[in-house]
């Protein structure tokens, strides 16, 4: 029996702190946004969409054409719902208020496009988003108080996976499912239901060219999980695009590790934007996620645009990780 993303909504909405209708709605925008963003990715290299777009983003970073449009493109899906006040995306320096009525209960982070560096190259990239409820009394013209929530807050994450195929994946709390789009008819189908993060999987993701870089203990870990001493021996995968790293390790198993160095003390990876989500999506398919003293989900983020630093994977990995570096 095929289902859809929109029938799983409807069924996963009974477990939404919110209404039915309102997850609907919100998730029916990302679906929106994930296939004009697709269209684009598919014809990268016939149309005038790859390169830089000659601008930085508040992040100090050269912006890619398919960066900005996937911006314009979830800030536009996303502010046509009423219940939408706050959106918070990576590539803008402030939260953009869409709404301050009532009836707005939800922030919206997102990643645009994470992984935009390989764009040229053809390699995998995504986008990332968290959903976070309107605290209590909580004024709408002073958005940072709205969005610089602990990740335990999240009501909804997910992300996409534009590659071989397009693949969205996502949690209200209840479990991670994953979806494929079907391109002949423009839906998405469950193909990867209630998703569980292996105990014990066969990779790392580690950049061993920054080892000179990172602090010791982390090239010390890596050094002692190649060498078998859990049991089996690790063999090294690195993409370079979180999405695809870990969707990997979501999938088959292992850890993905991305710790600070003497260039970035904080680490590198956005809190909000991409730790959050995918921390949210590792705990409830059974994995964990830290900072290398404290889970993810529980830190309290300072700043809209905070970075950290991320390791995040399965039981048996992430248990060996917290003896060795904490």
């Amino acid at each position: 029996m095929v289902t859809t993303f929109q029938q799983h909504i409807v069924q996963e909405s009974t477990k939404f702190s919110g209404s039915s209708v309102e997850l609907q709605w919100l998730l029916s925008a990302m679906i929106l946004a994930s296939k004009l963003i697709t269209a684009q990715v598919r014809r990268a290299g016939l149309s005038d969409i790859l390169g830089s777009a000659n601008e930085t983003n508040i992040q100090g970073e050269t912006q890619q054409k398919l960066d900005v449009f996937a911006d314009k493109t979830l800030i536009n899906c996303f502010s046509s719902r009423a219940s939408v006040g706050i959106l918070a995306s990576e590539e803008n320096e402030h939260p953009i208020i869409v709404s301050t009525e009532p009836e707005a209960q939800y922030a919206i982070v997102f990643d645009p496009l994470d992984g935009s560096s390989n764009i040229d190259v053809a390699v995998t990239i995504g986008t990332t988003f968290s959903i976070f409820p309107r605290p209590e009394n909580c004024d709408a013209s002073d958005p940072l108080n709205w969005i610089l929530q602990p990740g335990r807050k999240q009501i909804a994450a997910g992300y996409v996976v534009y590659g071989s195929s397009t693949v969205l994946v996502y949690s209200v709390g209840n479990g991670v499912h994953g979806f494929t789009l079907d391109p002949s008819i423009g839906t998405y189908i469950l193909t990867h239901e209630n998703i569980r993060m292996p105990e014990q999987g066969e990779y790392y993701s580690f950049n061993e060219a920054y080892n000179d870089l990172f602090p010791p203990k982390y090239v010390e870990f890596v050094r002692k999980i190649k060498s078998g001493s859990l049991g089996r021996f690790y063999s090294s995968r690195f993409i370079g695009s979180l999405v695809a790293d870990f969707h990997r390790t979501l999938l088959r198993g292992g850890i993905f590790i991305y710790p600070e160095t003497k260039n970035f003390p904080g680490g590198r990876l956005r809190l909000l934007y991409e730790a959050n989500p995918i921390a949210f999506l590792a705990e409830q398919a059974g994995g964990a996620a830290s900072d290398g003293k404290l889970p993810i989900l529980d830190i309290l983020p300072n700043e809209l645009h905070e970075r950290t630093p991320l390791v995040v994977g399965g039981k048996v990995e992430m248990t060996e990780f917290e003896k060795f570096c904490l």
